[in-house]
C-alpha cells in the first residue's frame, strides 16, 4: 500500500508587534522596494546639528539567518541632511525598534505620528565560528589600510600590477619597472657587450 508524504513550507516572513495604537505596519514603496518603510509613532523634535531616537513602537522578529539594517530614506538624507546611526536589529531582539536620526541640516527636523523617518532592509548574514590563527594569509593589499588605494580614477589593481609587473625581453632578461632601462639603453648596453666580445672599441671606426 502506498503512502503519502505530506511536505509543510513554511514561508519566509518578517515578524511585526506593534505596541501602540499609534505604531504603524513597515511597508514597501514599491514590488522591487528592498526596504521597509518605518514610520514614527510619537511626535519628536530632532534639532540641526544634534540627533535623537524616534519611536516607532514596533518589535521585530528577523527570519533566521537575516539581522534588519536601518537605512536612510534617500529624501531625507538630499533634502534635511539627516542620516541614519546605529542601525543593526538582531534576529533575537525582540524590544522595541528605535530608530536614531543625526541631523546635519540647518534646521530644527519637526517629526510627526506616521512619518517615514528611515527604512529596514533584511540582508543575509554568514555566522561564522571564530578561529585563532598564529598567521594569516598573504594578500596583494596586505596591511594598507586607510587611503592605501587613493582617489585618482586608475583601479587599485591595475596600479599595483602597473608597480609589481615584470616583463622580459628579447634576450630573456626580466625587467622590473622600478629598475628598467630604456629601449635605447638597453640596445647600447648590447652593442658594447657586442663589441667586448670581438675584443673591438665602438670607437675604432672614427680616425
Amino acid at each position: 500500500m502506498a503512502t503519502t508524504t505530506t511536505t509543510t513550507t513554511t514561508a519566509m516572513t518578517l515578524q511585526v508587534k506593534r505596541l501602540s495604537d499609534t505604531a504603524v505596519l513597515p511597508v514597501r514603496g514599491s514590488e522591487w522596494a528592498a526596504g521597509y518603510d518605518l514610520s514614527a509613532s510619537q511626535p519628536t523634535v530632532i534639532k540641526a546639528g544634534g540627533r535623537g531616537i524616534v519611536a516607532t513602537d514596533l518589535s521585530i522578529a528577523c527570519p533566521a539567518g537575516t539581522y534588519g539594517r536601518i537605512a536612510p530614506r534617500s529624501g531625507l538624507t538630499v533634502k534635511k541632511g539627516i542620516h541614519v546611526g546605529a542601525g543593526v536589529v538582531d534576529a533575537d531582539y525582540r524590544g522595541p525598534v528605535g530608530v536614531v536620526l543625526f541631523n546635519l541640516g540647518t534646521e530644527d527636523l519637526q517629526i510627526q505620528p506616521g512619518d517615514r523617518i528611515a527604512q529596514l532592509i533584511l540582508e543575509s548574514i554568514v555566522m561564522a565560528p571564530v578561529e585563532e590563527v598564529d598567521e594569516l594569509d598573504d594578500t596583494v593589499r596586505g596591511s594598507d589600510g586607510f587611503g592605501s588605494t587613493g582617489v585618482e580614477g586608475i583601479p587599485p589593481d591595475a596600479k599595483r600590477q602597473r608597480n609589481t609587473t615584470t616583463t622580459t625581453n628579447t634576450n630573456n632578461t626580466i625587467i622590473s619597472p622600478a629598475n628598467s632601462n630604456s629601449d635605447d639603453d638597453n640596445e647600447k648596453k648590447d652593442d658594447s657587450n657586442a663589441a667586448a666580445a670581438m675584443d673591438v672599441s665602438p670607437n675604432d671606426d672614427k680616425q
